[in-house]
């Protein structure tokens, strides 16, 4: 590896006086990823009866299709930090955006089953764009705010978590438009994304840029990044939290149309649903960032993962909308609280020549987590019926909780660690 140059420590800790700007373009970028992702999510149920699977084997069909999005997307992974790292972040993001809109173009023209399928293994293309957000984020924004700058950049996923249902809701009760228009409007939205973040923000480059061939610096950064042991323990600590929340997460459509039933208001409650806890989530989590700041990222985490496991709980054990939402909105914060404790703890322990890699690769959880996630919860759903995949994923929840808190207490703190690191390790 080469280094960009003397100036990165001092850089590490002042920052880019840029910093802002790029924040702002890659919140944008994210938020309508989230608009997209979201209503693939929240929509799938309907849509799979649109594509005319029978009511009989939905549930299943619904895990199944669910795994599928992240399939293609998980070998990739490491390549698109290697090339982002090597050539050019901007590029790489702005790819992502562009195969976005070919995928929600692909998803809107779907009128069979097969089409439908197919259409969800293109999004593989288009994921790993958001470790190299982070990983620029990381780079150019002051030390001191890097907790409170992750927290507002995670909270976009979530704001457009509560846009995407809310607004697909809107055009389908509201102006009476069909289920296939809601992914040409977030084609649209991805093809204007493209445009901002290539006219909207300037190149950020590594400190560490990695020299040689691709592949070998590809699988080489996952052996060095996954033989890190502290890596390896937030990364098996995400993996639950994603396992958990995407066992359940695809089933709400469901459980919303066991209480309104089919026809018309049926988009509007998943929307409500959905989007007034992806909304309430996305408030929350910059919150819990200036909170980790302060008092350590770890308790803020184990709280976390307490809450998110007994509001999962209460999922199969409501019926009626409002305490549904409300269920759900704790469980999406306390999820959104995870994610950027995550984020936080990897951007400040992690050492300054594997950091870009490691965020580069930090939503590998995720895409190991969304293909045995949904399938696991495919299987319980055939036999538990759709509260099934809640019960195991609150159970999922509750059990890493457990272990982290055990863990933390166990651990010393590290005597070399910076004092910020030290109080993180001993206040919990």
């Amino acid at each position: 590896m080469s280094s960009s140059g003397s100036g990165s420590e001092v850089r590490d800790l002042d920052g880019r006086s840029d910093w802002p700007r790029i924040v702002l373009v890659f919140w944008l970028t994210s938020m309508v990823e989230g608009i997209g992702v979201s209503q693939v999510f929240s929509f799938l149920a309907p849509y799979l009866s649109f594509v005319g699977v029978p009511d009989a084997d939905r549930a299943p069909f619904v895990g199944l299709f669910s795994a599928l999005i992240f399939i293609v997307g998980m070998p990739l992974v490491p390549l698109w930090g290697v090339w982002a790292d090597k050539y050019s972040r901007k590029v790489v993001i702005v790819r992502s955006c562009l195969v976005e809109a070919v995928v929600f173009a692909c998803v809107a023209l779907s009128r069979e089953p097969w089409q439908l399928a197919v259409s969800l293994l293109l999004i593989g293309f288009q994921l790993g764009n958001t470790g190299i957000m982070l990983g620029a984020i990381r780079d150019v924004v002051p030390r001191r705010r890097v907790g409170t700058a992750i927290a507002l950049f995670g909270a976009s996923g979530p704001i457009g978590f509560a846009v995407g249902p809310t607004l697909g809701g809107y055009l389908v009760d509201g102006l009476g438009w069909s289920l296939s228009s809601i992914f040409w409007v977030s084609a649209a939205l991805s093809i204007a994304t493209a445009a901002i973040v290539w006219f909207g923000s300037a190149e950020v480059r590594p400190p560490f840029v990695p020299d040689g061939r691709v592949l070998p610096l590809a699988y080489g950064a996952l052996r060095s990044v996954l033989g890190d042991p502290t890596v390896r323990r937030i990364f098996a600590i995400y993996g639950v939290a994603f396992v958990a929340n995407q066992m359940s997460r695809p089933y709400q459509a469901l459980i919303v149309e066991s209480i309104v039933g089919k026809g018309t208001g049926l988009a509007s409650s998943i929307g409500f649903v959905a989007g007034t806890a992806a909304l309430v989530g996305a408030a929350i989590a910059p919150l819990g960032g200036i909170v980790g700041d302060r008092i350590g990222f770890r308790p803020v985490l184990i709280i976390s993962l307490f809450v998110g496991g007994f509001a999962l709980l209460a999922v199969p054990l409501v019926h009626a909308i409002p305490p549904l939402a409300a269920a759900v909105l704790i469980f999406t914060a306390a999820n959104g609280l995870v994610g950027a404790m995550i984020f936080s703890l990897l951007a400040t322990e992690v050492p300054p020549e594997r950091r870009s890699q490691t965020l580069n690769l930090v939503y590998l959880p995720l895409y190991a987590a969304g293909i045995i996630g949904p399938l696991v919860g495919g299987a319980l759903s055939a036999v538990a019926g759709p509260t099934g995949p809640f019960w195991a994923g609150a159970s999922v929840f509750l059990v890493g909780a457990v272990v982290v808190t055990l863990r933390v207490r166990t651990r010393p703190a590290r005597p070399d660690a910076p004092q910020a690191l030290v109080a993180d390790e001993t206040r919990s």
